[in-house]
């Protein structure tokens, strides 16, 4: 038999076997990784097999594809570089078949966890201190640019009380207002 054929031999026998070792050994290792991903052992016993499935699939063909050397082998020596160089493809490709399932499984599992986790509510900080008011009174500028609501006190002509003559200074005055109040409890 030619060179070339007995190196055909040995890098089909050599990549075949890896596949099946690797393939086997991710399936027996990873079904508690995907116990863990799916929550339920059957969902994980039904999509490891379909793993390595599609293991065997990918990484097979790829070998298949990679066998074809169009040039010519003349020595041992040339051929076992060849050979080297092709099952050291088939072995990156096996690293990277590897890395993207336990990449987008963890990640699954990431986005499970997050939708199944329960988040407890906010705790207070603190208690807004509760305008004291005369019963019926509206605090003036207690709701800036948006609807006041009904009834309370004002300082409009329809005010409840006698309104302080002459303008008023700008600004909160000591002992008037929501803020110089104690809260109500």
């Amino acid at each position: 038999m030619d060179i070339k054929v007995w190196m055909y031999v040995i890098y089909l026998a050599v990549s075949v076997g890896l596949t099946i070792w690797v393939a086997r050994a991710l399936s027996r290792n990873g079904q508690v990784f995907l116990e863990e991903v799916f929550a339920e052992e059957r969902l994980a016993r039904a999509v490891n097999s379909l793993l390595v499935v599609g293991f065997y699939l990918l990484n097979l063909g790829y070998v298949t594809v990679a066998m074809k050397h169009s040039d010519p082998i003349d020595s041992t020596s040339q051929a076992m570089e060849e050979l080297s160089l092709k099952i050291g493809l088939v072995l990156l490709v096996l690293g990277a078949l590897h890395f993207f399932n336990v990449f987008a499984l963890g990640r699954y599992r990431r986005n499970r966890l997050r939708q199944l986790a329960t988040h407890p509510p906010i705790a207070p900080i603190g208690r807004l201190p509760m305008p004291s008011a005369p019963p019926g009174a509206q605090l003036v500028g207690a709701y800036p640019g948006g609807p006041q609501p009904t009834g309370g006190y004002s300082a409009g002509p329809h005010a409840a009380g006698p309104q302080p003559a002459g303008p008023q200074p700008a600004g909160p005055q000591p002992g008037a207002g929501p803020t110089s109040n104690p809260p109500n409890r």
